[in-house]
């Protein structure tokens, strides 16, 4: 996977998770664009993305990505340093900071579904 495939990769699936399915279903090329999968189907000629219901089962088997766990991870530390800073300085700014950051990590790990 390359750089820009890296850094657009989608939050919410692991590449290597797709790519063990599509080894194992006979889809081939597997690649990545504006944050949904595409690859070939057996004896196609043209990508498809890869079905809604099949990303869905995948991601219930394994759980949350690499990615996701990351995220969520520093939006926990983020959250219980913010809380101790608050009751040690006595005031709220810290809280009002750790909501803001844990706002935006929400709205990265959102994802547009249009299935």
């Amino acid at each position: 996977m390359g750089k820009d495939q890296w850094v657009t990769a989608m939050k919410k699936y692991a590449y290597l998770w797709v790519q063990d399915w599509c080894n194992e279903h006979g889809w081939t090329d597997l690649f990545l664009e504006r944050y949904h999968y595409w690859a070939f189907p057996p004896g196609a000629v043209l990508p498809q993305p890869i079905p809604f219901d099949v990303l869905h089962a995948i991601k219930l088997e394994k759980g949350l990505s690499p990615t996701e766990r990351l995220w969520y991870g520093a939006g926990l530390a983020i959250a219980t340093l913010s809380t101790l800073g608050s009751c040690v300085f006595s005031n709220p700014f810290p809280l009002v900071l750790a909501f803001s950051l844990c706002a935006l990590t929400v709205a990265y790990l959102e994802e547009d579904e249009f299935q």
